[in-house]
């Protein structure tokens, strides 16, 4: 006898056995797919999260760079005050204290803006006075000096700027 002859409903089962199959793989196929969804959405969620902590990073960096540009602002009108105190007292111990606290400006990032003998420039000056001169737009004189912080202007110098002037000689 043979195995069909013994088991006549094994057509019926292997048909159900079959169509199981199918719908497990179709289910299975949408499983894959939700998990691929979710996989993207991980990913975005994730790169997003990244570029939060970047501008996040970011922004800490420019509160403490704007913070240190107000303190720097301050001290800056503190060392004027020194400058003004040096003109008037003639003192090796004011001067040392001066040339010390220039020094730990400097290791900060402030640096002293180098505007004397050179063209005009409205980034780094602004005019108060203008002299006659052999030539045009050349700073002449420091009024009030000005200063950068790590490349960015704290104070712009204030200064004196040459005018050329076309003297007309009469006879």
């Amino acid at each position: 006898m043979s195995q069909v002859q013994k088991n006549p409903n094994i057509e019926a089962e292997l048909k159900k056995s079959l169509e199981e199959i199918v719908l497990l793989k179709k289910e299975l196929e949408i499983k894959e797919q939700s998990v691929q969804e979710y996989k993207i959405k991980y990913l975005r969620a994730l790169a997003d999260y990244q570029n939060f902590e970047k501008r996040v990073f970011i922004q800490r960096e420019e509160l403490v760079k704007n913070a240190n540009m107000q303190l720097m602002m301050k001290l800056v009108s503190f060392l004027d005050n020194l400058d003004k105190a040096e003109l008037f007292v003639k003192d090796e111990n004011l001067k040392m204290i001066k040339n010390s606290f220039m020094k730990l400006l400097e290791d900060e990032g402030l640096h002293e803006l180098d505007v004397t003998q050179k063209a005009y420039d409205p980034y780094t000056a602004e005019v108060v006075d203008m002299v006659e001169g052999e030539k045009d737009g050349i700073v002449v004189k420091v009024l009030r000096k000005g200063y950068n912080l790590n490349g960015k202007i704290v104070r712009p110098a204030h200064v004196t700027v040459s005018k050329k002037t076309d003297k007309i000689k009469e006879k």
